[in-house]
Order: structure tokens, then C-alpha cells, then sequence
């Protein structure tokens, strides 16, 4: 898919020439953070519905506490 966006000309030489220091063009910069965002959407979207199956559990701890040296025995 091809997107056309706006930017003020300044700023999209400074950002070709961060690009160019990456060894990366700046279209490969710029699909690579719209590839990390949309990544970043789907993790938080995972986190939400283990928080929910978490809240929904019917799972007992039968007593047991978070012991702080426990977990750091060794």
C-alpha cells in the first residue's frame, strides 16, 4: 500500500539524512515504526485479554503469599 503523507521539507531533510546515518532510506524508516506501532497495538491488545481470562479465573491460591526472598533464592 502506498501512503502520501505531508511534512514540512526541513524536517524530511533532517529525517533522510537520520535515515542515511542508519544505513536505512526513509521510507524503510518510516514502514519499520508503522510496522513497531501496529506491532505495539496487538501486544497491548494481548495484555488486555490475559488481564481478562486473569479477572474471569476461577483459580484459588489456596493461602499462598509472594515471598520476596523465595523468588530470589538461588
Amino acid at each position: 500500500m502506498n501512503i502520501t503523507l505531508s511534512v514540512d521539507e526541513q524536517v524530511a531533510a533532517r529525517a533522510r539524512e537520520a535515515a542515511k546515518k542508519l544505513g536505512k532510506s526513509l521510507n524503510q524508516v518510516v514502514r519499520d515504526y508503522l510496522e513497531q506501532l501496529a506491532g505495539s497495538a496487538r501486544r497491548s491488545q494481548s495484555w488486555d485479554q490475559f488481564e481478562q481470562r486473569c479477572l474471569q479465573s476461577n483459580a484459588k491460591l489456596d493461602g499462598w503469599q509472594f515471598d520476596r526472598d523465595e523468588a530470589n533464592a538461588r
